[in-house]
């Protein structure tokens, strides 16, 4: 009984990753997202589990980064990103996913 319960989790689990979708973003000013350091430029978001990855789309380098994911009661329309300033650096305090009913909190 053990044994089918794991192939079950692990099963449900691949599909979770094969099921994984990226997400454009544009960071206009350095920026802080949760323990990363990103410089401003276009990025592809994925998340996978509790960690967001954010890759650089012009040098390929990624940064990935633990975040609370949420899910809500509305589906979001866009991807926006709501962040605060922190002296000469934005903060990223939360990403709403569009087309999705998650949200990524920092």
């Amino acid at each position: 009984m053990k044994k089918l319960v794991a192939v079950g989790v692990l099963a449900l689990g691949s599909l979770c990753i094969l099921s994984a979708k990226t997400y454009e973003l544009t960071i206009t000013n350095p920026t802080k997202a949760g323990t990363v350091q990103l410089k401003a430029g276009q990025y592809k978001l994925k998340v996978e589990g509790t960690n967001a990855t954010f890759t650089d789309m012009n040098t390929s380098k990624s940064f990935t980064t633990p975040v609370k994911v949420v899910e809500t009661d509305k589906k979001f329309d866009d991807t926006k990103v709501q962040s605060t300033k922190d002296g000469d650096t934005d903060r990223i305090d939360e990403i709403d996913l569009g087309g999705s009913k998650t949200k990524l909190g920092f």
